[in-house]
């Protein structure tokens, strides 16, 4: 069992963004962000059940189809859920509707937890308040064995990496500058001791940075 991170960050080490509107709640700089990933075979496959073979191969392509293999768990932020703009909706079920790509139990960190939403792929949400050592005990006992990956957003990741309890962190690096939003490497000096770095450049530009145990 491995406990792993898949996080998009820009050139200056920002993972979340700044410019949402009502009207556009992602905002341009997440496209910008995610563009190499959202780009791939692999994601418009699973994530946007396109199976017309359209998407990109290469590099972010192997790296998209890493992100959703052998994952038998995962724990999110109750921002990567939607519940900061969501919370109040007892209809709200996450951004994927009927069909997430999880298709695994995921824990949903959160200071107000609710009932627990089940989908006919085999997602189920369940929402919790817990301690990075709690919700991982938690995933690890409903992967079986499988591995479990902690989810966006930095802020959620970081106290499990402060923790010495991630196995391999991948971070996507697109060639762009943010300027502004909540960085992942903050509080996290001297982070790389005691792992392997390696680094591959993808045909996007994305650098591939890979921290493992």
């Amino acid at each position: 069992m491995t406990v792993r991170v898949d996080l998009n960050i820009s050139l200056d080490g920002f993972a979340t963004t700044t410019d949402q509107t009502p009207e556009n709640p992602f905002g341009e700089d997440w496209g910008r962000l995610t563009e190499a990933y959202v780009a791939t075979r692999t994601f418009r496959e699973r994530v946007l059940h396109d199976t017309s073979g359209a998407g990109t191969t290469g590099v972010d392509d192997a790296y998209a189809q890493a992100y959703f293999a052998d994952v038998a768990a995962e724990i999110m932020g109750a921002g990567m859920f939607g519940l900061h703009a969501h919370g109040d909706d007892p209809g709200w079920r996450g951004w994927w509707g009927e069909e997430p790509p999880f298709h695994v139990p995921v824990f949903v960190l959160t200071h107000r937890p609710r009932p627990s939403i089940e989908f006919a792929n085999g997602t189920v949400f369940h929402f919790l308040e817990a301690s990075p050592e709690e919700a991982l005990a938690r995933a690890t006992d409903a992967a079986s064995g499988g591995d479990v990956r902690i989810g966006g957003g930095p802020t959620t990741i970081r106290p499990f990496l402060k923790a010495g309890l991630v196995d391999r962190l991948h971070v996507a690096i697109a060639p762009i500058l943010l300027g502004r939003g909540i960085r992942l490497w903050d509080e996290l000096r001297g982070l790389e001791a005691g792992y392997t770095v390696t680094a591959e450049t993808a045909e996007s530009g994305t650098v591939h940075l890979t921290f493992a145990r």
